[in-house]
């Protein structure tokens, strides 16, 4: 069986044979596939099947809740739970950790943080959208709890996104590894496709929000000025849709805080620390523009953080002219 047609399944048995994927990581993973399966479908039929709009709530973080984030979170939710092997789970919809199990059951092992249904403000106007995913080890004596979600990005065992676009791509990130597997929508399985991706030393592409610009400071000004001219421009608008193209392609995201957002918008647990901890094990390098992503001591579950992400050298550039 050669690479590319090897299945997720096939990969994470192996995996497991070799002792890369201990103690029930497999099996987290593949819950994240299932679930991603689960969801691609709903995006896939979303305005035939009454899913596309609002629930009329409004989330933890002051966000409009739109049907799929609501029905993304429960997927995935009962999918961890099914899986026997995670103990908490934190999620952009919901306030509080969601405990599994108690504190004696020394099968589930594992802490996930998640933005289940990142882009939600794209949904109705059909553009790519994903989900996000870090997953930590619980500590064996911890007493589950708030604490519990509350771990530092370099403690990251696997993190990893899917994606809903023209096809459904599933990445995966261990220490020292990244994968991304594709949707067979005919057989229901993920397929090899992108073995061992590393961020291309080449940089193509500058992602950001050019309406935020003004809002900046002198500095990130310039760094905007300093990338507009050595750099093509590509934003999507959905974070993980913007972070694949330039994992694959070669690419710096910018979300620095502003004069409204002293700490940017995204979210350092279930967003900044999976996809940093992608991007280093792919090469790539994550900074707030002032500590690495992966360092920072997380506070509160729903903690927001500027973001830079992509490539190593051009990250290193940003941070020179911030520091100037």
């Amino acid at each position: 069986m050669t690479n590319h047609q090897e299945t997720l399944s096939h990969y994470l048995d192996r995996g497991r044979s070799n002792n890369e994927h201990t103690d029930g990581l497999d099996a987290v993973i593949k819950a994240i596939a299932g679930g991603g399966a689960m969801i691609q479908s709903l995006v896939r039929d979303a305005a035939t099947a009454s899913v596309l709009g609002s629930t009329g709530e409004v989330n933890v973080q002051g966000e409009i809740v739109q049907k799929l984030d609501s029905l993304a979170s429960e997927t995935f939710i009962r999918m961890f739970v099914d899986s026997g092997r995670v103990a908490a789970v934190g999620s952009e919809e919901e306030e509080k950790g969601v405990m599994m199990g108690d504190d004696d059951d020394s099968s589930r092992t594992y802490v996930v943080l998640m933005d289940p249904l990142d882009g939600s403000s794209n949904i109705d106007v059909a553009v790519t959208i994903g989900s996000i995913f870090g997953i930590w080890h619980k500590d064996p004596e911890e007493i589950l709890g708030s604490g519990t979600l509350l771990k530092s990005g370099n403690k990251q065992v696997a993190s990893a996104y899917v994606i809903y676009g023209s096809s459904t791509v599933l990445v995966v990130a261990t220490v020292g590894r990244v994968n991304g597997f594709t949707l067979n929508t005919k057989s229901g399985e993920f397929l090899l496709t992108h073995p061992d991706i590393n961020i291309p030393s080449k940089c193509e592409y500058y992602s950001f929000n050019e309406g935020n610009v003004g809002k900046w400071d002198e500095k990130m000004q310039k760094v905007a000025a300093h990338l507009r001219t050595s750099y093509s421009q590509r934003y999507v608008g959905s974070l993980v849709a913007d972070f694949h193209r330039n994992l694959l392609k070669g690419g710096v995201f910018l979300y620095p805080g502003d004069a409204k957002n002293k700490q940017g918008k995204l979210r350092l647990m279930y967003e900044a620390n999976p996809l940093g901890f992608i991007a280093e094990q792919a090469g790539g390098r994550a900074s707030s523009g002032s500590i690495p992503i992966l360092e920072i001591q997380p506070e509160k579950i729903h903690q927001r953080v500027p973001l830079i992400i992509g490539n190593t050298s051009v990250v290193h550039t940003v941070l020179k002219i911030l520091e100037a």
